[in-house]
C-alpha cells in the first residue's frame, strides 16, 4: 500500500489569503455610546449592516479591562459580525479568545519591527536617514504590482506588499486591494481597498469614478455616499481629517 495520501483523503488546506476586512476603531469603551452611534450609522447606509465582518480596533483606547463582550454583543445586535481584536493589554487579548475571536498585534508594533530590521549604525545621522530612506524606496519598487487588463466581476487582484496598478478596468463586482496606493488606468466600478495595512497614507487614482465602495486603511465609502458631481470622472481618493476625501483628478 502506498504511504503517499490520497488527495480523496485530504479534508482541508491551509492557504495564505488577504480577504477585505472592515476595521471598526474604537474612540469609546462605552458599549452603550457605541450602540448609539450604530444606530445613526444604521439609519444612513443599511446595506453595509449585513452580516458584514469586523476587526475592532482597541489601540486608542487605554482599557485593560474592557467590556468586550458586551461591545460584541452591541455590533451583532445590528448585523456586524465581530470576528477579531486588533491591539489592547493583555486581558483584552485573553477575553477575545475566551469569546472565540482572533486577536492581532497593533499595527504600530508591526511598523516597529520594520524599523528595527534597517541598519541604523552609519556613521552620521544623516547617513542613517539615507540608509532607511533608500531601503524604503527599494522596497517600493519590488513590491508594486502591475495588472494589464480588466478585472472581472468576482475576480481580486492584490499587491500584499505595496501599490497596485491596474491598466484596465475594474468591473461592478471586482475587489482590487493593496497594501500601499492603488492606480486604475480605467472605470473603477468594483471595490477598492488601498493601505489594507493601516497606512493611511495611500490612496486611490482613477480615471473613471463608478465605485461601489472605497476604502483607504479601513475608513470606507460607498457609492451611495459619494458626490454624484464626482463621479464618471477622474478622480483621487485620500484619508485626510479622519475622513476619506474624494477630489476631482488633475
Amino acid at each position: 500500500m502506498s504511504l503517499n495520501a490520497n488527495s480523496a483523503d485530504i479534508a482541508f488546506t491551509f492557504k495564505g489569503g488577504m480577504l477585505p476586512m472592515t476595521v471598526m476603531e474604537l474612540s469609546s469603551a462605552d458599549p452603550e455610546h457605541i450602540r448609539s452611534q450604530l444606530a445613526g450609522k444604521l439609519s444612513q447606509s443599511p446595506a453595509f449592516f449585513q452580516h458584514t465582518p469586523v476587526v475592532l480596533s482597541v489601540e486608542k483606547l487605554d482599557e485593560p479591562h474592557l467590556a468586550l463582550e458586551r461591545i460584541c454583543a452591541v455590533c451583532r445586535d445590528h448585523k456586524l459580525l465581530p470576528v477579531a481584536v486588533r491591539g489592547g493589554a493583555e486581558p483584552v487579548r485573553q477575553s477575545a479568545w475566551a469569546l472565540g475571536l482572533g486577536w492581532f498585534a497593533p499595527v504600530e508594533e508591526g511598523r516597529s519591527r520594520l524599523l528595527e530590521s534597517v541598519d541604523t549604525t552609519a556613521t552620521t545621522p544623516d547617513d542613517a536617514i539615507d540608509e532607511v530612506e533608500a531601503a524604503d524606496q527599494e522596497v517600493v519598487a519590488v513590491a508594486t504590482r502591475l495588472f494589464r487588463g480588466t478585472v472581472r466581476s468576482g475576480q481580486q487582484v492584490s499587491a500584499s506588499e505595496g501599490d497596485l496598478v491596474v491598466i484596465g478596468a475594474v468591473n461592478a463586482g471586482a475587489e482590487v486591494l493593496a497594501a500601499g496606493s492603488i492606480h486604475v488606468y480605467g472605470a473603477l466600478r468594483g471595490r477598492a481597498l488601498a493601505g489594507i495595512h493601516g497606512n493611511t497614507q495611500a490612496g486611490i487614482y482613477c480615471r473613471e469614478l463608478e465605485a461601489e465602495l472605497l476604502s483607504v486603511a479601513g475608513n470606507y465609502k460607498r457609492l451611495e455616499d459619494i458626490d454624484s458631481q464626482l463621479l464618471g470622472r477622474a478622480a483621487e481618493v485620500h484619508f485626510a481629517k479622519e475622513q476619506l476625501e474624494i477630489k476631482p483628478l488633475g
